[in-house]
């Protein structure tokens, strides 16, 4: 059966126009003139015979019908981009990895050398940032990120939940000479980044309100990979998630003075557009990754489930 399908330059130069919201942007991706762009787009639209855009002075917007067409054709171009790039190289090149530096600290950099000396044709580089990364427009193949689910349009699977608990140090412990023997203690303690949200969802599920700490005084040290720098050398009280922790737990460097973990629904998770499910070198990393964490909703720090 023959397919009817618009011209495909026009459909290209609509995709990339919806993407964007802008021709200008279109133009420069393709390397057309901005009158091009339109002109495509125009054609299009009396091909349909309904507008895709609706056409400010400074900017414009999609249609209903603009914003469907949008999303089949942006995934029907990755799908087309994922089979060229399965055709062309196999399982191999350049995999770039966007990475929130917690885990690519507590847990990546442990462990991607096995994954390179069974994938030797895969060059992994590893971007680590707190920043979200845009697939559309930076050279980035995967992502983990922290936080809830990424929501729609990316294909997200949950590696751990982010369950957290204090931490400290020993010498800090040895220092401030108060035991812990109730969650009420750590009150005498120095806090890290004391404002963080997560102290008090900690403090509320332990049954302790905390007076003064709820606006933010704008102290933050970031993320775990630098909180946790601070309570090894005793500088006081991290709020941490024990899973990336557990090294440091069983030599001692750090101790955890409550079994009680807050629940969350944040985690960390593999992400990536629903096109590159199957490029081979996005296919073999996320299988081998996603071995590694079966159970996303495991107590990792312990290996009970969570309930």
């Amino acid at each position: 059966m023959a397919r009817h399908l618009p011209p495909l330059s026009a459909l290209r130069a609509f995709e990339a126009a919806a993407r964007h919201l802008s021709f200008t942007r279109a133009a420069d991706e393709l390397g057309m003139t901005q009158a091009a762009i339109s002109y495509q787009v125009r054609l299009l639209e009396e091909r349909i015979g309904t507008p895709l855009f609706l056409r400010g002075k400074r900017q414009v917007e999609l249609t209903d019908a603009g914003r469907r067409l949008g999303l089949d054709a942006g995934g029907a171009f990755d799908l087309l981009a994922a089979s060229f790039e399965a055709v062309k190289g196999g399982a191999s090149g350049v995999l770039t990895i966007s990475v929130i530096p917690t885990f690519a600290t507590g847990w990546l950099a442990r462990h991607l050398y096995a994954f390179q000396l069974d994938h030797p044709e895969i060059a992994v580089r590893l971007h680590a940032t707190r920043d979200i990364s845009d697939f559309d427009r930076e050279p980035v193949d995967l992502a983990i990120r922290g936080g809830l689910h990424p929501g729609r349009g990316l294909v997200a699977h949950k590696l751990l939940r982010a369950d957290f608990t204090p931490m400290l140090s020993l010498a800090l412990s040895a220092r401030i000479g108060r035991p812990l023997d109730d969650p009420a203690d750590l009150l005498a303690y120095p806090l890290i980044d004391p404002t963080d949200p997560w102290w008090n969802e900690w403090f509320a599920h332990a049954g302790i309100r905390r007076e003064g700490f709820d606006v933010d005084d704008g102290h933050k040290m970031g993320g775990q990979d630098l909180e946790s720098i601070a309570a090894l050398a005793g500088h006081g009280v991290a709020i941490l998630t024990p899973f990336f922790y557990r090294e440091d737990l069983a030599a001692g460097r750090l101790r955890q003075p409550f079994d009680l973990l807050c629940p969350t629904e944040r985690g960390y998770w593999l992400c990536y557009p629903p096109g590159r499910r199957n490029v081979p070198k996005v296919r073999v990393f996320r299988d081998w990754l996603l071995s590694h964490f079966p159970d996303p909703d495991a107590d990792l720090s312990s290996g009970r489930a969570i309930g």
